[in-house]
This record gives structure tokens, C-alpha cells and sequence, in this order.
């Protein structure tokens, strides 16, 4: 199984270098990759964007350009979901009945995959650790199911300061924390769950899921916190092997 999952926040030249290397080595062998635009609602313009951006070296195609996307995913040997809205992204996986032929493209023949923020969500059991603002219905919360925890793409720890104006002071905000919005959805539902840092990518490797480009915090249900770096290599239950 070749999966890479990635937060986002690749604002810097650097953190570009990494995201593009990191996406080049992983459709490494394949020669048409399908680019999943459905967190956005300009499908064309995202996916031409990302043809310039992403540093997939194959053919990156809009699988919206396909009347069926459902047999057209035979076409491909790799899979690429982009970032946006989780909401937009989820409705339209179900509404096009992509659900299921993804996950078995990518568990059950072995197509490399791929998702950045809201297409990491997706990778996860359930939507249910997005940030996203619920912008439309979904037909159900359910998502991909490749890997078995949870992701909370672009994390922090809490701690915020800000300025109302530019040359201000800065302000505290005492603001909900993500880590309490993941223990209210630990009351409701067991998987672990991972905030990703920005720049923060995990790639399975042979068993183990490594944790690249910038640190993360393990929250699981009902144990401590645990913070951990680059090069940390995690069980599917995110202990730490």
C-alpha cells in the first residue's frame, strides 16, 4: 500500500521542495495519475493548477472530465485527492459513487494515493476531524477508510496571538483549542487521531506510517497527549513502533 497524506501550508520555497518531492516519489511508477477536484467548485482551474504545482512527474487528469468517473478510474494508476472544502469533497465522492472503487483501487490493487488536507480527511474512517465549515449536506459523514485513524489537518497547539491592525499589539485569543474540539469527538467515536503540523506528511511505509517534514500530536482516547518529530514511524493505532 502506497499512501501519502500531507496537511498543506506549503507557503514557503522550502516546504514546496518537500511537498513536490514527496509527491514525485510517490506516483513515482505510474504514467496517468487521476486528480480528484471535488473540494473546490472550479474543477477545471484546480486541476490545471495542480498540474503546474504538484511535482507529479505522470499525466495529471481531472477525473471530472470523465462522464462516468466510476470506469474511468480503470484508467489510471494513481490517485491524487486535492485540498478545499471536506464537505464539498465528501458529497460529491458519495453522489458519484466513488467511495467504494477508490478504496479498492488503492487496498485491493494497490494504486499509490495521495491527499492533501481535505484529501486527507478522506484517507480517514469519517469526515468527523475537518476543520471545514459545513458549507453543504452530506449523504453520510463515511469516507475513504484507508488508513484506520483519524487525521486533523493543519494543527496547532493552541496559544494564538493576533493583531487587529497592521504595527499593532498582539492580543491573545481564547479561542477553542483543537485538541478539545478531538476529545469532543472522542466522546462519540474510538479512532485515534493525529493533528498534522503544517508541512507535516505521513507515507506508509512497509507497515509503519513515517512522519516527515515537520512534527504532529497523537491524541488518543483516553491517554495523554504525545508530540512527536519528523522520522517517528507509527502503528495504525498511532503508537509509536
Amino acid at each position: 500500500m502506497k499512501i501519502l497524506l500531507g496537511s498543506g501550508g506549503v507557503g514557503t520555497d522550502e516546504r514546496k521542495a518537500v511537498y513536490q518531492s514527496l509527491m514525485s516519489e510517490n506516483f513515482s511508477d505510474c504514467k496517468k495519475v487521476a486528480f480528484v477536484p471535488y473540494a473546490s467548485d472550479n474543477h477545471d482551474g484546480y486541476t490545471e493548477k495542480m498540474r503546474g504545482f504538484s511535482g507529479v512527474g505522470a499525466d495529471l487528469v481531472g477525473i471530472h472530465e470523465y462522464d462516468d468517473p466510476v470506469s474511468a478510474l480503470d484508467e489510471f494508476d494513481g490517485i491524487y485527492v486535492g485540498g478545499g472544502n471536506t464537505w464539498l469533497l465528501v458529497r460529491e465522492l458519495h453522489e458519484r459513487g466513488l467511495i467504494e472503487p477508490i478504496r479498492e483501487a488503492v487496498l485491493s490493487k494497490g494504486i499509490p494515493y495521495a491527499g492533501v488536507s481535505a484529501g486527507a480527511n478522506v484517507a480517514c474512517p469519517t469526515m468527523q476531524t475537518t476543520n471545514d465549515m459545513p458549507i453543504t449536506m452530506v449523504p453520510s459523514y463515511e469516507t475513504l477508510g484507508l488508513v484506520p485513524f483519524q487525521i486533523n489537518p493543519h494543527y496547532y497547539p493552541g496559544g494564538v496571538w493576533f493583531r487587529e491592525e497592521e504595527g499593532g499589539s498582539f492580543l491573545k485569543h481564547f479561542g477553542e483549542t483543537r485538541s478539545r474540539r478531538v476529545s469532543e469527538f472522542h466522546r462519540i467515536r474510538n479512532e485515534p487521531v493525529i493533528g498534522l503540523y503544517e508541512g507535516s506528511y505521513l507515507r506508509h511505509n512497509g507497515g509503519y506510517f513515517e512522519l516527515l517534514g515537520n512534527k504532529a500530536t497523537l491524541m488518543r482516547k483516553g491517554k495523554e497527549m504525545v508530540t512527536v518529530s519528523p522520522g517517528t514511524l507509527l502503528a495504525g493505532d498511532l503508537t509509536t513502533a
